[in-house]
């Protein structure tokens, strides 16, 4: 994989636009954004790529502590699966199994400091993303919560 730029730019583009870029950065088919609602939970803002439609319903909102991304919000820290399809450490929730999908990571949104959000991405076949990418990754979290 090509070297990541450390920062990330993404002005002007809408939020799906910025997940599709950082879908093809990472090499990556699919990507949700949640922020962190007063409510306490993760509203789905946008997504990217193939998700099946009832799966959209069930991330709509996600409890922090839930899933992947409710543990990147709960942990303030990123959450991988390297194979989602065959995972037993508890932190995918059973949905996440159909989307077909298998090396999967979220980090944390990060705004002043604060967690204000998650943004997870998947691909097809297993995956351990490095630790460049993970930071990568956040921060172009970081870039986006701006917008948030």
């Amino acid at each position: 994989m090509p070297e990541l730029e450390l920062f990330v730019e993404f002005s002007g583009l809408t939020l799906e636009d910025s997940l599709h870029r950082i879908l093809s950065e990472l090499d990556a088919e699919t990507g949700t954004l949640h922020d962190l609602g007063q409510d306490g939970l993760l509203h789905l803002r946008a997504h990217a790529g193939s998700i099946p439609e009832h799966l959209l319903t069930i991330i709509e909102r996600i409890p922090v502590g839930k899933g992947m991304a409710g543990l990147a919000a709960e942990r303030g820290e990123p959450v991988q699966i390297c194979n989602l399809q065959s995972d037993a450490s508890g932190d995918a929730r059973p949905g996440a199994r159909a989307t077909g999908m298998r090396g999967s990571i979220c980090v944390p949104m990060r705004r002043h400091g604060q967690i204000v959000g998650v943004l997870g991405v998947a691909v097809a076949r297993e995956r351990e993303f490095s630790s460049a990418e993970s930071t990568w990754l956040e921060n172009a979290g970081a870039t986006l919560a701006l917008e948030l």
